[in-house]
């Protein structure tokens, strides 16, 4: 599945929840807010994070964040702080103490009730983990010591109540070209290291990297009881490496145009020989498809290779070792320090374990996420949000029309099916209409990893049951307590979790202008994927199709480059600078959704003129609210990771970069000529 997130990456995996009752949106006891005051300030803005010291032309996001910046240190369970972290730290207190409350409780066997309590208790049990040492994958060890060829092995991988990984990524979604149908994708994967360039790069800090990764590999593999697990280890590495060799380089994936490659299953197989498909199709569950569409083509043909000529040994240790690190999370301490040392320390730079109680409500979360959801907005999300927040979605898109519409740069053609595609769009809001149900889901309470392998095979299955049924409309790819939004191409959907609709982004009793300037470019964020360099293939009924003509695309992607431009000249560290092209489809939502936040802030003000508060005009406020939105500090090593593999550029310059294209800002803060982010109305980045 593909989602066009408003954060993703080192800095989100927010999934994080709340609450558990029998109650539904449907008759949910409302939630209530009873302070009328804005929770931020006197307006919705903190403004005792502003540093006057610094020029609003010369580093916005400072200006704005700069005190912030000064008292904040990053909590020691962190690779990153900021506006994400404040919410979900709030929604995983409130989630603490109903899991904590249900696990203690007598719960129906069967009920979502119990499985929660059940899988949260069962997490926790530290004592029982460590006492059960390695015994709760001994089984799978064993079977894994005893595969005797490349087929056997392929069945192993591919058994979805197995735990073990597969050196592709394969899936069932919503094919790209008709979209009224599920079909299965597969494509690169395998890697433990975040991806290619981890292996191939020469620098001293990827090579410090390679011998961190590899140690925890030999931490694995030894208590595994593999005898001579250096030795071990070292041929999983160079296997990765062999894989990662035929991997793509992360701007080549972005690109729709290269990643729908749909042929036969019999055209599969004498494509990528390597692997025997029908082996790993019939164990998968997917035996009855007679087409795939891979999405790195060619990797999934040089991984078939680099599996054929892989010697059976080292395969069995690749899968050791990245079983235990899979489940070390639910392995003894010493198991998941070790993994931790390199995924939390040597890869981001967190200095301490996040406190189990967090991890639990994660695992929770993860598992059983719209049970949980289904609760937390009947206890924290009000009904007039909802409402409140639908005025400012059809306010955006009324001036996104307007502003289609009055493009000197398109024909139109193009705006013809540019506003078919807008008005398509399908904003969901806070929840979903219809809830997962989870009953046929086992959760046992005196067996973590079985419970753990189960809930993969049944999230498995229940992907793969969705081939030969119409498409299902009312799913959602995030649950409620989720802090972020996403688009989604497919179903041309604009989706806006519950969780991420409270201070700073959103807040009721707020300024219209801090509203407009936060969620509001948030939605416009979003909107804006579907017109980006990526989303713009896809048309309002999400089928992937040009309908763009030759002039009005080149028109657009003279445009986009120059943002591009942009964005590689921004230096982080004196050898890194980012990359525009991996993050140009977030930088285009979010230079739209500045843009069409603003514009719909004018617009609902009806003609009038914005109050002066606190000395500030209304667009003042709204560029204060949108920087404060980005509020942010990251560890060197999570910079540093974020920049090479994100698509989202850093927080500072999801600020800066954008701000200094929009004129309205200049006028704002009268920034001139000699002001470091200043650049001539000619240089300026202007596409929707």
């Amino acid at each position: 599945m593909t989602l066009r997130t408003l954060l993703v990456g080192t800095t989100a995996a927010l999934m994080l929840s709340t609450a558990l009752t029998a109650c539904s949106p449907a008759n949910k006891p409302a939630a209530t807010t009873e302070v009328t005051a804005p929770i931020l300030g006197e307006f919705g803005v903190d403004l005792s994070n502003i540093d006057a010291r610094v020029k609003p032309g010369d580093d916005f996001f400072t200006y704005v964040n700069g005190k912030w910046l000064e008292r904040t240190e990053i909590p020691a369970d962190r690779s990153s702080f900021g506006s994400f972290h404040v919410l979900s730290d709030q929604a995983q207190e409130r989630t603490r103490a109903i899991i904590e409350e249900t696990a203690a409780g007598n719960n129906k066997p069967g009920s979502s009730e119990q499985k929660i309590g059940d899988l949260y208790a069962a997490f926790m049990d530290i004592d029982s983990i460590n006492a059960a040492g390695l015994t709760p994958i001994e089984a799978d060890l064993a079977a894994i010591r005893a595969l005797d060829s490349r087929d056997a092995i392929m069945t192993a991988m591919s058994n979805p109540g197995s735990g073990l990984s597969f050196p592709l990524s394969v899936y069932v979604y919503i094919d790209r070209k008709d979209p009224t149908k599920y079909i299965t994708y597969a494509g690169q994967g395998g890697l433990g290291m975040p991806s290619r360039d981890y292996y191939l790069k020469t620098d001293d800090g990827t090579k410090a990297l390679r011998v961190a990764y590899k140690k925890m590999l030999m931490a694995m593999l030894e208590s595994a009881g593999v005898e001579d697990f250096e030795t071990a280890a070292t041929n999983v590495l160079n296997f990765e490496s062999r894989l990662a060799k035929v991997h793509w380089e992360s701007e080549r994936r972005r690109e729709k145009d290269l990643t729908y490659n749909k042929m036969s299953i019999e055209d599969l197989k004498a494509y990528a020989p390597g692997l025997n498909w029908d082996v790993m199709l019939e164990t998968a569950g997917l035996g009855a498809i007679d087409e795939i569409v891979l999405r790195e083509n060619t990797a999934v043909k040089g991984t078939a290779k680099v599996f054929a000529q892989t010697d059976i040994e080292t395969l069995k240790h690749y899968m050791m070792a990245h079983h235990i690190s899979d489940m070390a999370p639910y392995l003894p301490e010493d198991i998941d320090a070790a993994n931790f040392a390199f995924y939390g320390q040597a890869l981001s730079g967190t200095k301490e374990q996040r406190p189990r109680w967090k991890r639990g409500v994660g695992v929770v979360s993860g598992t059983l996420g719209e049970a949980i959801g289904e609760v937390y907005v009947g206890r924290h999300f009000p009904e007039e949000s909802k409402a409140q927040m639908r005025e400012l979605v059809e306010n955006l898109r009324a001036t996104f029309k307007d502003g289609i519409d009055n493009l000197d740069w398109m024909s139109a053609e193009t705006k013809v099916q540019a506003q078919d595609k807008l008005a398509k769009f399908n904003p969901k809001i806070g929840y979903p209409d219809k809830w997962t149900d989870y009953s046929t889901l086992k959760v046992d309470r005196d067996d973590l990893i079985g419970t753990i392998k189960s809930a993969q095979a049944w999230e498995w299955n229940d992907m793969v049951s969705d081939l030969g049924k119409p498409i299902d409309r009312d799913e959602w790819g995030m649950t409620p307590q989720t802090v972020n939004a996403y688009y989604n191409p497919g179903l041309n959907e604009i989706v806006f979790p519950a969780a991420i609709l409270d201070a700073p982004f959103f807040d009721p009793n707020a300024d219209p202008a801090v509203n407009y300037g936060g969620i509001g470019a948030v939605i416009g964020h979003e909107m804006g994927h579907g017109f980006d360099d990526q989303g713009r293939k896809t048309d309002g009924n999400g089928q992937e199709r040009d309908w763009w003509t030759k002039e009005d695309a080149e028109a657009f992607t003279e445009r986009a480059q120059n943002l591009v431009a942009q964005y590689d000249s921004f230096k982080a560290f004196d050898d890194l600078n980012l990359k525009g092209q991996l993050t140009l489809g977030e930088n285009i939502g979010d230079l739209t959704g500045v843009t069409m936040a603003y514009k719909a802030y004018k617009r609902s003000l009806n003609g009038k003129e914005a109050p002066i508060i606190d000395g500030l005009t209304g667009d003042q406020r709204f560029f204060l609210a949108y920087g404060q939105i980005w509020q942010s500090k990251m560890r060197e090593k999570a910079t540093r990771a974020q920049i090479e593999t994100g698509v989202h550029s850093l927080g500072k310059y999801r600020v800066n970069g954008i701000v200094r294209n929009f004129g309205p800002w200049y006028d704002a803060f009268d920034v001139k000529p000699g002001d470091a982010l200043y650049l001539a109305p000619e240089d300026r980045v202007k596409i929707w």
